[in-house]
């Protein structure tokens, strides 16, 4: 790779203390960040979101500090899993809400949200998302 295609060592060093604080919860950190111009979507390599880490990894605090700064949270990572899917799946369940609250998709992804509620016989998540996808409206055509 030439000098010029190579990705700047400090963004990269960057970038990885940004997922971090996602991962551990920092969330004053992490909004500063935001605030000063760092893109709130910022993937890594293997396309997970900030909002994904943080749901995955328990912090609602973190989750709402991103989606107020307009992340994404039905963004997919690359093996088709949101963060509403990994908050279910780990039973998060502050997280489950402030995802519902920010407006993710019960629906969206592989397996869904209410797929892995199902699957995990969590009734109580069933009640939240069937709710939150019923409110979003009939699905198209039928």
């Amino acid at each position: 790779m030439s000098e010029a295609t190579s990705p700047d060592p400090d963004a990269v060093a960057l970038a990885g203390r940004l997922f971090d604080m996602a991962r551990t919860g920092d969330a004053v950190q992490l909004a500063a960040y935001l605030d000063a111009g760092v893109p709130v979507n910022l993937t890594n390599a293997s396309g997970d979101t900030l909002v994904m880490l943080a749901a995955y990894h328990g912090h609602a605090d973190v989750v709402r500090v991103l989606s107020a700064r307009g992340a994404d949270v039905n963004r997919a990572n690359d093996k088709n899993q949101t963060p509403l899917a990994g908050a279910v799946f780990k039973g998060e369940d502050a997280v489950v809400s402030a995802l519902v609250e920010a407006g993710a998709d019960p629906d969206g992804g592989h397996p869904t949200a209410l797929d892995a509620a199902r699957m995990f016989g969590r009734e109580d998540y069933l009640g939240i998302l069937e709710v939150r996808g019923e409110r979003r409206g009939p699905s198209t055509g039928g």
